[in-house]
């Protein structure tokens, strides 16, 4: 299940916004049903990269024994 300010992982490329399979973004918004969440992708200093509609094909939940990983971000 996902909620709202949760942890989220991408689990495919988004090309257009510079977005790769593994990526870390945080859901701010969930609609009905979990049909699809509002999830916001941010650099280090928290700039906002994205602010994307997805569904749960999208994301999957950050699992407890996962490492984060920092990569550059080359913009789109």
């Amino acid at each position: 299940m996902i909620d709202e300010l949760d942890s989220v992982v991408l689990t495919h490329d988004i090309e257009e916004h510079g977005l790769k399979q593994g990526d870390v973004g945080a859901v701010v918004h969930c609609y009905k049903d979990d049909s699809a969440f509002e999830v916001e992708f941010v650099t280090a200093e928290g700039r906002t990269i994205a602010l994307l509609t997805l569904t749960q094909a999208d994301l999957r939940p950050m699992a407890d024994r996962e490492i984060l990983h920092v990569r550059e971000f080359a913009a789109a």
